[in-house]
């Protein structure tokens, strides 16, 4: 995060205006405010589903980000209030800040540094708070000496035990893609030179403390610069980082702004988060090294780009933070404790006074006309904040749920002790919604849940009905289970054998499973793919190119059910052999499409007298725009691509090129068909 001010952020990208959605402020705890309307009279649907476990939340899952100008950061208030708040991770200096902070001398050049910020001060507000600290280490004008200096003062000298360091905020942004924002003395500004370096920074600080972890900076997945490579580079920042430095990093940091036209418009960009942490995790995987499951993933700046102070940016959080630590994502942190007034709006009939800050500044316009609430005052993604800290503590496991309306939400946790939590969000600024809930893999207790709600224009979480979720509310439901004790749920899933048909999936079992059953997740519902009482199991009857998400569970000789493993995620490939074969190459990519070139082959005995080349993008959000050397259509998310043009047996080519565009993670497809025959991948 760049500032143009100490007091003001700006994103290195112009924020597009926000268009206001206006309505009523809701007026009560248990229905919709008189006059506003239900969208149906059949309740909406939740599915909640157990036996789809999604990630374990962490210990650090909900964080914050605090800087050095900014005056209040080491006091008890603020402390006392985030702590309040349930956060659990706090970061510092604070965003591109940290590129130009020199920690011993407590200056940054070039910018402000507010009285009583220093490294101490800081460490003893996160204390207070309970949090832990994630650092940013100078890469901009600093180096591994300072970086390892540091870590020498933290744990050896003071024993602060700082465990999480970053190197560099937003590196990316130093002018080798063009925009530049990020301060960055090198002569080299490449992803090589970045990961060459953070290699030097990781090797030096870990020498002074091995049992740190060091981040590297990404970039999150169908945001800029994903996709480009820059000038005289070889691949993308994330391939050449992830490349260079996977094997002496612990994981990977990423900042996510998606923006927005308007507030339905920015609160829909959570639909994208599932593929750019898969898409994500899958880059990983690819190029950090032979041990690149080990690399964890954290978040370090999130934002609403409509209503960061009124309800838009409390349903954001609150969703996106869910979504996240779902995807084991291990940290979520908002930007920013305080951060100041920008031009205010009337956003669903609340002031917004565009400030990204949870905590209000106390600030006024340049010209006094508008002035925010006393200093320290909680906005609204505070209160979601803390509804979240009810919703999820360390050690539940997130399990799946959906609902029969775009504009419900659910997210759901099972604690260790049998409670279910189940997060219901209305984004609907006008309407109520009547939910009906459904449980599979789940028994509730016939007492009453515990529900509490936080809807627009309130000041406080308050109670709630189970019922009926108010307009542009968050809704959080307490289930006590009726489930006695349970055998120990598997472990340790890894899918082995995969082909375009079939895959193996293992596991580590426990000593009181009589049997396994094997569960694929198809949205918020399972479909048991099979049992047996070993620990492997093979799927067949698969579909090729597609993506499968599979759990297992245990049951006694009792005929109790285990909690669910955490998910195995693997996707199916094309046949090792075939009568074609396909290459697929992204040419030039310019961060929302890029040229793409297919080479198809017909490895057959035999001629093709026309053809048709058919594959399905992996997502919604994809699309061709244009397309040469053969006619193409596109049908929902499936492409045809035709010629009258004739393939020679035994090796006959053909070259087809298109523009293809996309709004989110551009996933490639992985199985065509030519004629009607799946090929083999190139």
């Amino acid at each position: 995060m760049q500032f143009a001010n100490p007091r003001r952020a700006a994103l290195g990208v112009a924020l597009i205006a926000a268009t206001a959605l206006v309505a009523p402020p809701a007026q009560g705890a248990f229905a919709a405010p008189p006059g506003s309307a239900r969208a149906a009279a059949t309740p909406v649907s939740v599915s909640v589903n157990a036996r789809a476990g999604l990630a374990t939340v962490p210990a650090t899952a909900l964080g914050v980000n605090d800087a050095i100008w900014d005056t209040t950061l080491g006091t008890d208030a603020v402390a006392d209030l985030l702590g309040d708040a349930g956060v659990k991770m706090i970061r510092y200096p604070g965003g591109s800040y940290a590129d130009i902070y020199h920690w011993e001398t407590h200056t940054a050049p070039g910018g402000y540094v507010a009285p009583n910020t220093d490294f101490d001060t800081f460490m003893a507000s996160a204390r207070r708070t309970g949090a832990e600290p994630m650092i940013i280490a100078n890469y901009g004008t600093g180096s591994a000496g300072e970086a390892a200096a540091w870590v020498r003062y933290a744990n050896v000298t003071k024993g602060y035990q700082a465990r999480y360091w970053t190197i560099g905020n937003e590196n990316y942004g130093n002018g080798h893609y063009g925009s530049a924002w990020e301060a960055d003395d090198h002569t080299d500004l490449s992803p090589t030179q970045y990961a060459n370096e953070v290699v030097a920074y990781a090797d030096a600080m870990k020498a002074v403390d091995p049992t740190i972890k060091v981040g590297a900076v990404l970039t999150m997945p169908a945001n800029w610069p994903d996709g480009l490579v820059g000038t005289g580079d070889s691949a993308t920042w994330n391939r050449t980082v992830l490349s260079i430095a996977g094997p002496h990093i612990d994981f990977a940091d990423v900042h996510w702004y998606p923006g927005g036209g308007n507030a339905a418009e920015a609160l829909g960009k959570t639909q994208y988060l599932d593929d750019s942490i898969y898409a994500l995790r899958q880059q990983i995987n690819s190029y950090g090294g032979a041990d690149a499951g080990r690399l964890g993933i954290s978040l370090t700046e999130l934002n609403v780009g409509v209503g960061q102070n009124t309800q838009p940016g409390a349903i954001f959080l609150a969703d996106a933070y869910a979504g996240l630590i779902a995807n084991g994502v291990f940290t979520v942190q908002w930007w920013n404790v305080h951060n100041g007034i920008g031009t205010p709006s009337t956003v669903a009939g609340q002031t917004d006074y565009n400030d990204f800050g949870l905590l209000s500044s106390g600030n006024c316009t340049a010209d006094n006309s508008v002035c925010e609430p006393p200093l320290n005052t909680p906005f609204a993604p505070y209160h979601a904040l803390k509804l979240l800290s009810s919703f999820i503590h360390p050690g539940d496991q997130m399990i799946r749920a959906g609902t029969s309306d775009p504009l419900v939400t659910a997210h759901a946790a099972r604690r260790p002790n049998g409670d279910l939590a189940v997060l219901l969000i209305n984004k609907d600024p006008a309407a109520a919604r009547d939910v009906a809930l459904d449980y599979s893999g789940y028994t509730p207790s016939s007492a009453a849940p515990v529900v509490l709600t936080y809807g627009n224009g309130d000041t406080a979480i308050h109670s709630g009905s189970a019922s009926t979720l108010p307009p542009y509310s968050l809704t959080l439901l307490t289930l006590k289970s009726s489930s006695g004790a349970s055998p120990k749920a598997p472990t340790r899933l890894a899918a082995s054998a995969v082909t375009d048909r079939t895959a193996t999936i293992s596991w580590s079992g426990g000593p009181d499973a009589a049997k396994y059953e094997i569960y694929r997740a198809n949205g918020a519902v399972s479909e048991q793919l099979g049992e047996t009482s070993g620990t492997s199991f093979t799927v067949h009857n698969l579909q090729p190119g597609r993506r499968y998400t599979v759990n297992v569970l245990a049951r006694d000789g009792a005929g109790n059910q285990s909690w669910s493993s955490a998910p195995l995620t693997f996707t199916t490939g094309a046949p090792a052999t075939s009568t074609c074969t396909v290459k697929f190459a992204d040419t030039n990519d310019w961060g929302n499409g890029y040229v793409g070139q297919i080479d198809i082959t017909n490895t057959g005995a035999a001629p093709l007298n026309g053809w048709t080349l058919a594959y399905t993008w992996p997502t919604t959000w994809q699309s061709v725009s244009s397309g040469w050397s053969a006619t193409w259509t596109q049908t929902g998310t499936g492409v045809r691509v035709t010629s009258d043009a004739t393939l020679a047996a035994n090796g006959g080519t053909a070259s087809v090129g298109f523009v293809g565009s996309y709004s989110g993670p551009n996933l490639f497809p992985v199985a065509f068909t030519l004629n009607g025959t799946l090929c083999s991948i190139a």
